[in-house]
């Protein structure tokens, strides 16, 4: 690609002014590589010849891209589940409208193009339908073998003792470093021995709007979701979407706050994320990583050695000659002022957030805390329904 072309897209990017594309392209070098090519003759320069900057991914990225597009493709039958389960969630109608299903297809493993191709491709099991809203997607076939909830890990099933004997009080498997008052604990304790409600086989019209056995279907209708994500995580926001469509309460975060036994809520960046207890261990990973998870981990392994090339860069500048920084910074200035007609290639209208900032190499990765108590959890817990 033209690098003419990624300086046109900036906006779509998330890389505006000041902040320099040559510059993240040369912080990544294991993942993009610069080459030139040459400018076809014009009468301007017709005596000489010039070069045209170009971009394109390593062998190592193009190939780790490729796998994931042919992982994609192949996991087409086990992506449609995930949406006819959705669907059998989506109570009574089992429609969902594409709109919102475009929020939460990422975190599902689902491909950009989902709407176009993966919805037309299972006409046995689901269909789009022209709402009053909008094209939804609408169940066609129900399946009784996906409607059964998410097995539960037996946590509980030892916890270090000698003799096997039951125990004496009722145990309560929270995260480690986590304290909840004691009447906190007791509703939990109670809400446990409540019978678990099917979210699949249970609507929600049919249970008491402010009630446990409501706030039971709800916490399952939240599991299932979670289950199906990639990473067992996503944001708040992309649950709220569907809370008339999956009867979920007008409090959500506060219902997830309330059961750190199944959830916990993260308050870094901008927006709330939501993870799913069981889906990691002790030390914060992932119990059963999917496939796209591995090919994730395999790209932040190009990431992380791409920076420690660049450090080694950066220190043999350093000992020898600085002249060639200067001349990085003025090809990225020349590139800035280069016009070349493509300023409406793009044109988007969602602003970067603080988020894109580049982070130096000498900072140590900020590693998330998915195991720390949250501050406002009595407060948020002493708020229940009940």
């Amino acid at each position: 690609m033209h690098i003419q072309v990624l300086y046109k897209c900036r906006s779509y990017l998330s890389l505006h002014k000041p902040r320099s594309i040559l510059l993240m392209i040369r912080r990544y070098p294991t993942i993009f590589e610069l080459f030139t090519i040459p400018t076809p003759p014009t009468p301007f320069h017709a005596t000489g010849s010039l070069t045209q900057l170009c971009v394109r991914l390593t062998p190592a990225a193009a190939a780790l891209a490729k796998k994931e597009i042919d992982l994609k493709k192949c996991m087409s039958i086990s992506l449609a589940a995930k949406l006819q389960k959705l669907l059998m969630l989506a109570s009574p109608y089992h429609r969902l409208l594409l709109s919102k299903l475009v929020h939460l297809g990422p975190d599902l493993g689902l491909p950009v193009n989902f709407r176009s191709h993966l919805c037309n491709d299972h006409p046995d099991k689901f269909k789009v339908v022209d709402t009053s809203y909008g094209r939804a997607l609408q169940l066609v076939t129900w399946d009784s073998d996906l409607a059964k909830a998410l097995p539960l890990r037996d946590v509980d099933k030892s916890h270090g003792l000698i003799v096997d004997r039951p125990p004496k009080f009722k145990h309560l498997r929270l995260r480690k470093g986590l304290n909840i008052k004691r009447h906190h604990h007791e509703y939990l304790i109670k809400f446990r021995e409540v019978p678990d409600v099917c979210p699949y086989n249970t609507n929600v019209d049919d249970l008491v709007k402010v009630s446990i056995e409501a706030e039971k279907r709800a916490c399952g209708v939240v599991r299932e979701v979670l289950g199906m994500t990639v990473e067992k995580r996503t944001l708040v926001d992309h649950l709220t979407h569907f809370r008339k469509e999956f009867g979920l309460p007008n409090k959500l975060r506060g219902m997830l706050v309330r059961h750190p036994e199944m959830f916990y809520v993260s308050l870094k960046g901008e927006r709330d994320s939501v993870f799913l207890v069981e889906g990691y261990n002790d030390k914060g990973g992932l119990v059963d990583k999917d496939a796209i998870s591995l090919i994730k981990d395999e790209l932040m392994e190009l990431v992380r050695e791409g920076k420690r090339l660049r450090r080694e860069r950066i220190k043999e500048y350093v000992n020898g000659d600085v002249n060639q920084i200067f001349e990085h910074q003025l090809d990225d200035e020349y590139c800035d002022d280069f016009e070349d007609g493509l300023d409406d290639l793009f044109q988007v209208d969602d602003a970067s957030s603080e988020d894109d900032v580049d982070v130096d190499d000498d900072e140590s990765e900020d590693e998330m805390e998915f195991w720390t108590a949250d501050s406002t959890l009595n407060d948020l817990a002493d708020s229940g329904p009940w």
